[in-house]
């Protein structure tokens, strides 16, 4: 097994504008390209080309961090003093508390800027760590927490999340956070046909936000966006659960996005689930701040951002 390499890079910017209008987010933040969690079904691992990379294994174990992220940020925040973003979404690519974190402080790094100039965010990330920047958070009134997680199966954990916490560790974030203060709910995603969207499956599931006072679940299908993307998740179907594999190919040959056909009456059923045990079913254009984000003119004139596209992803 090939061993981890983490490697520097210099940022020119930490602050990236997101200029498309379908994106529930206007600025975003991303400290880290690669993912030590090497989830099979995330959609970033295309993003590793941008670096050269290939979006294999690389993903997982060539992780680049952002050199002096927190310093770059603050720089930036000076420049856009009288209009700085109403609201931040970090974590919009790859997992802003990954392993590494626990060592390079970056996303905490990100967090203590943005409460030094007064800028609420919004983190999605399967991992507890986050609990260790609790008194950041409280610093910052109208910040959240999306943590990720679409099933509570320790195999299906184990084969398409190889490296991530275990699914109850999640929960117990999300009960600690909401305790705290800090509104938190659960990303049920990405919904998996045939493997995580059954009827036990899901009920568990919600049973357990339930327990756990989510203020809010948002069920998400699997996307499958690119063709390094798709080929790697097959490559863990095949492995994991042949017998899926061509009903698999059948829903995404020729789409990214399970069809309409599967895919309504399927989340309109846990949509009412959701409801029936009292949680808040969170449609995912409405997971931003409350009040719109600060016109901010002439954003073009920033440092072009390092990140490449940016997306919102679920998984």
């Amino acid at each position: 097994m090939n061993p981890t390499t983490y490697e520097p890079i210099r940022p020119k910017t930490v602050l990236n504008p997101v200029k498309a209008p379908s994106m529930p987010f206007d600025w975003s933040i991303n400290p880290y390209r690669g993912c030590q969690h090497g989830c099979s079904f995330c959609y970033a691992r295309s993003t590793h080309a941008y670096m050269g990379e290939s979006a294999d294994d690389a993903f997982q174990k060539h992780i680049f961090w952002k050199q002096d992220a927190p310093d770059v940020l603050r720089a930036q925040l000076r420049r856009m003093r009288g209009r700085l973003p109403a609201y931040v979404a970090i974590g919009t690519a790859t997992d802003p508390y990954q392993q590494l974190e626990g060592k390079a402080r970056l996303t905490r790094g990100c967090l203590e800027t943005l409460a030094e100039f007064g800028v609420p965010a919004s983190i999605t990330t399967r991992s507890p760590l986050v609990l260790r920047d609790l008194d950041l958070l409280q610093r910052i009134p109208g910040s959240s927490v999306n943590i990720s997680l679409h099933m509570l199966d320790p195999d299906v954990w184990r084969n398409f999340e190889p490296s991530t916490p275990a699914p109850r560790l999640r929960l117990d974030a999300v009960r600690r956070l909401n305790e705290a203060g800090i509104k938190a709910g659960v990303f049920m995603a990405p919904i998996l046909p045939y493997i995580s969207d059954g009827e036990e499956a899901v009920e568990g599931l919600l049973d357990a936000c339930q327990q756990a006072d989510a203020a809010f679940v948002s069920p998400s299908y699997l996307r499958l966006s690119t063709p390094e993307v798709k080929s790697w998740f097959f490559q863990t179907l095949q492995e994991a659960y042949p017998e899926h594999v061509k009903a698999y190919g059948r829903l995404y040959w020729r789409a990214a996005y399970v069809p309409e056909a599967y895919r309504k009456p399927k989340l309109e059923w846990i949509r009412r689930q959701i409801q029936a045990r009292g949680l808040r079913s969170q449609e995912l254009a409405a997971i931003r701040s409350p009040k719109p984000a600060a016109d901010v003119p002439n954003a073009s004139a920033l440092s072009p951002a390092d990140d490449g596209p940016v997306q919102l992803t679920l998984f």
